[in-house]
């Protein structure tokens, strides 16, 4: 597939954290993009597929980030093959054929096997846990009220700029055949421990902020106790779980691989996040 002037990408979740940033380096190259999402002009929701014929109408590509939950994917891959999709994107998860009997990620196993198992070109994009974490997720309140406490120990995350990972998207969207059939593992340049990501965030920011590691059960608790389903806060505890193991703590060549140049670092990130205030109280 060639993605000359006349191909449309449509990018799912593009009010997101991957894919807005997606949607602004392909609208930089001339390609044109399709944003879509529950807010967005084009609508898309994964619980709503009679939204997803205007969506994949004329569109050549699709930045498929997967919903929560196994299942729809599936038939959305469906749609997109009748539709005359040549290529999907699909974001999943760092080591995710190594999970095994992991309860985490079932969502995103699911959204694989449907992308692989269809007759159209695909890649998968699996980056470790965002950088961006600690500033524009679950992390960051914990981190501007002082402490944060979550069941991650001694076993280092090889945290990955939400940058990267939006360049690599881009690229590969960019130049679909070089990549079809692949699956890009990617990661930072190096594993830090929560500990060691906190301690850098408090001395870039100037602030004293605490790490502290606690039990799973106990983090399912917390998040509970701030509003969160237990179905949802169970999720998110058996990533850490899953983390513990250390079958997904190795860093890899995929950011290189694929864009000719190391990942950018975790200090490069906190410098950028303390500049512009992401840590203020």
């Amino acid at each position: 597939m060639s993605n000359d002037s006349n191909d449309t990408v449509l990018v799912l979740g593009a009010t997101g954290k991957t894919g807005r940033r997606v949607a602004a380096r392909l609208r930089l190259r001339g390609t044109q993009v399709r944003a879509a999402s529950r807010s967005s002009r084009t609508r898309f929701d994964w619980s709503d597929p009679h939204g997803w014929g205007p969506a994949l109408r004329g569109v050549t590509a699709v930045y498929v980030v997967p919903p929560p939950v196994p299942g729809p994917v599936h038939a959305f891959v469906a749609r997109a093959e009748a539709a005359g999709v040549r290529h999907l994107v699909l974001l999943s998860g760092h080591g995710a054929d190594t999970w095994g009997d992991s309860a985490f990620g079932l969502d995103m196993r699911s959204a694989e096997d449907a992308v692989r198992g269809s007759a159209l070109d695909w890649t998968i994009l699996r980056p470790s846990n965002f950088n961006q974490n600690f500033d524009e997720d679950l992390f960051h309140a914990p981190l501007i009220a002082g402490e944060l406490a979550l069941p991650a120990g001694a076993v280092p995350e090889p945290f990955i700029d939400l940058e990267d990972v939006a360049d690599v998207a881009a690229a590969v969207l960019a130049e679909p055949d070089r990549h079809a059939g692949r699956v890009h593992e990617l990661t930072g340049p190096r594993a830090l421990t929560f500990a060691e990501a906190v301690e850098l965030i408090s001395r870039a920011s100037g602030l004293p902020i605490a790490y502290t590691q606690i039990s799973p059960a106990e983090y399912t608790a917390a998040l509970m106790k701030e509003g969160w389903g237990e179905d949802d806060a169970h999720h998110v505890t058996e990533m850490f779980v899953l983390m513990e193991r250390g079958v997904i703590a190795g860093t890899t060549d995929g950011v290189a691989t694929v864009l000719g140049r190391p990942p950018r670092t975790f200090e490069d990130y906190v410098l950028r996040g303390a500049a512009a205030g992401a840590w203020r109280r």
